[in-house]
């Protein structure tokens, strides 16, 4: 059969708190961003691997809060005051500025400006500041005096809550046992679970299947 062409949409996936599935996985940093008010000096880094939740974490506690969120490569100095002013501001994937001085100037410079303001300030990233390999000390010193809190990998209850809103995302109908089925077989990470449900979803739509069993087995061994 010969398989129908497709064009890829812009799905906005859902990014509000009643969409946050809490689990084991990350409940205390659930717990750690409600109450900033306890943060020492301000300040929090929230840690996790690609795909845990922590942009959507994140986001969450930015609209609480009326806070900016920009990635830490997009970061420069001058944005600083902007960033103060709104009392509070999310820099993510601030492990990416290993190899920026520039954006570690930027990142050292808010950080005093917020904590001077009483500000509050949350970095996002996939690793601890140890290893990120920067190199302004000023900025060392106060990456690895600042609090911590992590997002460990998703387990069972997590990974299956996750692939029901992808799909629901998607507006996608799968067979009830589906979803445990993929549990059990698949990489144990988020963003495994969302490319697996955008390639199920490719597939089916490019050979006009519907999404079951079998054609989530050929899709998984053509992630591996």
């Amino acid at each position: 059969m010969a398989e129908q062409l497709t064009f890829p949409l812009h799905l906005r996936s859902a990014q509000g708190r009643e969409d946050f599935f809490i689990s084991p996985a990350n409940a205390l940093a659930v717990t750690t961003l409600d109450a900033p008010e306890a943060w020492p000096l301000g300040r929090m880094i929230l840690i996790g691997p690609e795909g845990a939740g922590k942009t959507h974490l994140a986001t969450i506690w930015a609209d609480e809060q009326g806070a900016e969120i920009l990635p830490a490569r997009n970061l420069t100095e001058d944005m600083a005051p902007a960033l103060v002013a709104k009392g509070a501001a999310v820099i993510e994937r601030a492990e990416t500025l290993g190899a920026d001085e520039a954006g570690q100037r930027a990142l050292f410079h808010l950080h005093n400006l917020m904590q001077a303001e009483g500000g509050r300030l949350l970095l996002t990233a996939r690793t601890p500041p140890r290893d990120w390999g920067l190199s302004l000390p000023d900025l060392i010193s106060r990456m690895e005096a600042t609090a911590t809190v992590r997002i460990t990998p998703p387990d069972d209850a997590l990974l299956a809550a996750v692939l029901v809103k992808l799909f629901s995302d998607r507006q996608l109908t799968v067979p009830p046992n589906l979803i445990g089925w993929l549990v059990t077989r698949m990489d144990r990470s988020l963003a495994t679970a969302r490319k697996l449900v955008a390639a199920l979803d490719r597939q089916a739509l490019a050979q006009r299947r519907a999404i079951t069993q079998r054609l989530a087995a050929e899709v998984l061994d053509s992630l591996d």
